[in-house]
């Protein structure tokens, strides 16, 4: 059994990744470390746990007794978490926050998207979990990239409420959210940097610009994204492109019919639909922002890491009504 330790235990993505890996045949919860909520109860802040778990939130980690370590904690904190804290060369980890996406020098993190680095990811003592609306942009456009075949790309994207974290806000209030819809940071989103970074590393030559323009959703979880560019090949070239790149791909999937977010929402899944319009290829991707776009796809790299098949603990049911 992979013995498992959390590192800020009390948000969505952690509460989400508690969840998968109490149902994990190979791994073992052994602690979940939050200063704020030390030595109560799990499931007084998860409420879905309720009888599912008696395990109680610690105040300091205990490095000796786990194999994997999973950061759950907000942007710029992963890095003070490490730096502080002497972990045990033998102790992977797993950062689901952006402080290591980015290659730089001393970084030795592998960037976690098991579509593009299934097998650097098998080797590697620290992943960096991809962003939620990176991933869904990313298997887009990778088997474009990997063809040579990006040109200047166009993206409306749009995620469901628990994107934007747990801690309360104007933009997350129910009265505001609900019946709304929102653009922001338009053309600026913090995850074109990884985008970016994946796809040069792809296609070296690529320098078009990535216009991305994200919107909030009035619903609770998912994203859909919806991304175009000029392109010379057929539909059918296209598909077989797709296909062909996805091919063994656990997760990732082009269906012939148009997706929806209810066929991926709480499972580890990402849906492609491939169309061609005159000379503009159109993908739409679909996928669950704390499952795929978080700790589904921390649990798949991890099964990565340690030698596991790539879906154990993630045959997820979708709510699709």
């Amino acid at each position: 059994m992979i013995k498992v330790g959390i590192a800020g235990g009390a948000g969505y993505t952690a509460g989400e990744l508690i969840r998968i890996l109490l149902g994990h045949s190979q791994a073992e919860l052994v602690w979940i470390l939050s200063g704020s909520h030390a030595n109560q109860p799990v499931h007084h802040v998860h409420r879905d746990l309720v009888g599912d778990t008696d395990l109680v939130f610690v105040e300091k980690p205990d490095f000796t007794a786990v194999d994997v370590v999973f950061l759950c904690m907000g942007h710029g904190k992963s890095v003070a978490f490490v730096e502080y804290n002497n972990i045990p060369a033998s102790v992977k980890i797993i950062d689901l926050s952006h402080d290591y996406r980015l290659k730089a020098k001393g970084n030795d993190f592998v960037y976690g998207l098991p579509e593009m680095s299934r097998a650097a990811i098998s080797k590697a003592n620290r992943v960096a979990n991809p962003g939620c609306f990176a991933s869904a942009i990313q298997l887009a456009l990778l088997p474009l990239a990997h063809a040579g075949l990006l040109k200047e790309v166009h993206i409306h994207a749009i995620t469901g409420s628990t994107g934007a974290g747990q801690a309360p806000s104007s933009t997350t209030h129910f009265s505001w959210r609900n019946n709304n819809i929102s653009v922001y940071k338009a053309f600026g989103h913090q995850h074109l940097q990884e985008i970016g970074q994946s796809l040069k590393d792809l296609m070296p030559g690529f320098a078009a610009p990535v216009n991305f323009v994200p919107l909030r959703g009035d619903f609770a979880r998912g994203i859909l994204a919806s991304v175009y560019l000029d392109c010379d090949l057929s539909q059918d070239e296209a598909c077989q492109l797709f296909d062909g790149y996805y091919e063994g791909a656990a997760f990732t999937s082009r269906s012939d019919d148009n997706i929806d977010l209810k066929q991926v929402v709480n499972t580890n899944k990402c849906l492609l639909h491939v169309a061609k319009y005159d000379g503009k290829l159109h993908i739409t991707s679909v996928i669950d922002n704390l499952t795929k776009g978080a700790s589904g796809q921390a649990i798949q790299n991890m099964n990565l890491m340690f030698g596991l098949e790539e879906k154990t603990g993630l045959y997820l049911k979708p709510s699709a009504f």
